[in-house]
């Protein structure tokens, strides 16, 4: 018999079915709480509303784990490339050989952009955020490549939309930064990694060969992984709200892109360079900013430590811990930003205020760092974020449409004004 829970409304016993993840994560079923009582719940955020099933991502808070369908994020971090965590997320399996061929060979085909599309980039004005410029972007894309827009897609249409975004958005991001810069853009060179490719578009010049660094290659290899997927996050949430009214896959990861824009969700590692040059022009005085975190009245607050949903350690963050100690060592950068931000790391990895509080360095930490020595400006680091976040997203979309999932419509408790009559304006 299914387990089921027991609900009082006005007299009225209730019984809402119980449903259990395989991971023995609960559930209650409303779906048909309003139809059967006219009540909703209220739940601000959605913090404790569940808005789907899904078989892609595992996480558990409380325990410091991050699973991609059942693999745990340390294996794939270490052992996979990102185009095989991307095929594993968007197909659900690992991919062997000659499906992985076929994957890189079909992205590679399409990583240039239409020539038209220069115009488009032409009209920003030099200096323009490339996140506001890259969601424009991806947009657009659908009316290149109208098939995407048809709801009778099939599924080699579906398969070719998700292969062209996930070549397109490196070259459109390198482009970004490039117009946001004033510089010539590079074109993609497909004989390159993925990771390669866009280090090659973003860094190179049209006068000079640019050679890829192996360990900066691996270590963006690491942070893509690490940030392929993440749950019912507010951008990816965004997506699979975009995508059920059955918008195209270009515009539904247009608005996931204008979702993790913002600072509260991906702009936490730009925060934590803002952070770190805060301290430095205050004269780099470590002790006194660290006791303003631990001064409950001071709204100061340490950016890039502890995490909303990983209470004790953020797994991703001891992953790329080392590939940001690689990459710093590697490049011999010298920064006093970065110097700062080594300081910071060793306090709070040993001191009882912040180690008692779970106040670890988290993944938007080290990865704020990693970016930095690479020289990749602060504006670009969310553009970084969505280049990782686009296989999660496209999974989620995916698994969305396949499932028939209905529109999302939230609903609401009204607070405003009851019914008035319409007053004339000459009696107002």
């Amino acid at each position: 018999m299914s387990e089921t829970a027991r609900l009082i409304l006005e007299n009225q016993e209730i019984e809402l079915p119980v449903i259990t993840g395989t991971e023995n994560e609960k559930a209650l079923d409303i779906s048909k709480l309003r139809a059967s009582t006219g009540y909703i719940t209220l739940d601000p955020g959605f913090k404790n509303t569940g808005s789907t099933q899904s078989a892609i991502t595992f996480l558990d808070g409380e325990k410091g784990i991050l699973r991609y369908r059942g693999y745990a994020i340390e294996e794939l971090a270490e052992n996979a490339s990102f185009l095989e965590v991307a095929y594993l997320l968007i197909y659900g399996e690992l991919p062997n050989t000659d499906e992985l061929e076929y994957f890189t060979n079909s992205i590679t085909h399409h990583t240039l952009l239409h020539e038209n599309m220069k115009r488009f980039f032409d009209a920003f004005p030099i200096g323009a955020h490339p996140m506001g410029m890259l969601s424009s972007m991806i947009s657009s894309l659908s009316t290149f490549y109208p098939e995407s827009q048809e709801q009778n897609r099939s599924v080699t249409d579906i398969e070719r939309t998700i292969h062209r975004i996930i070549a397109k958005l490196p070259t459109l991001a390198a482009q970004a930064y490039k117009h946001n810069k004033g510089l010539p853009i590079m074109y993609p060179k497909n004989e390159l990694s993925y990771e390669g490719n866009f280090l090659h578009m973003m860094f190179g010049v049209p006068t000079e060969k640019y050679d890829v660094n192996p360990i900066v290659e691996k270590a963006l290899n690491k942070l893509l992984i690490l940030h392929a997927d993440h749950e019912q996050n507010c951008s990816t949430a965004t997506v699979r709200v975009v995508g059920s009214s059955q918008a195209n896959l270009y515009s539904s990861i247009s608005a996931g892109i204008a979702a993790l824009w913002g600072p509260l969700h991906g702009g936490a590692n730009q925060a934590v360079i803002e952070m770190l040059e805060q301290i430095k022009n205050d004269g780099g005085d470590l002790d006194k900013w660290i006791n303003k975190a631990k001064d409950k009245t001071d709204s100061f607050r340490l950016m890039g430590f502890g995490h909303r949903v990983y209470k004790n350690f953020d797994p991703r963050a001891t992953i790329i811990k080392k590939a940001a100690d690689e990459v710093l060592e590697a490049l011999g950068v010298e920064d006093p930003i970065l110097n700062i931000a080594k300081q910071l790391e060793a306090v709070a990895l040993s001191d009882e205020y912040f180690v008692q509080r779970g106040l670890y360095p988290n993944v938007d930490f080290y990865s704020g760092i990693i970016y930095r020595a690479l020289g990749i400006p602060t504006d670009m680091f969310t553009v970084m974020f969505a280049l990782g976040r686009l296989p999660g997203w496209i999974g989620q979309w995916k698994e969305m449409i396949e499932h028939s999932a209905p529109i999302g419509r939230p609903r609401q408790v009204y607070i405003g004004t009851t019914s008035r009559p319409f007053v004339p304006l000459n009696k107002r």
